[in-house]
């Protein structure tokens, strides 16, 4: 599993990281964490020791969604609307 978040800067980046890497301490299981350019994180979560997914791999990829980090994500941008 994947999945990527785009951050408001490299040091968010960095954080979103340390957080993810807490809780992946906590739960003993451990994704694959990327900083690619400045701002984007990057996240493969998979069981190396079965070559795919477990039920941990869940467990913990929803963890990771619930964490809190909207403090230190981009907001999106707005789509530009037709106004009539």
């Amino acid at each position: 599993m994947r999945r990527h978040w785009r951050t408001k800067n490299f040091v968010k980046a960095l954080e979103l990281c340390k957080r993810f890497g807490s809780i992946a301490e906590e739960e003993n299981h451990h994704p694959d964490l990327h900083i690619t350019g400045w701002n984007q994180v990057l996240v493969e979560v998979w069981t190396h020791a079965r070559d795919g997914l477990t039920e941990n791999d869940f467990i913990l990829a929803a963890k990771l969604n619930k964490l809190p980090k909207e403090d230190l994500l981009r907001k999106p941008k707005k789509k530009l609307t037709d106004t009539y």
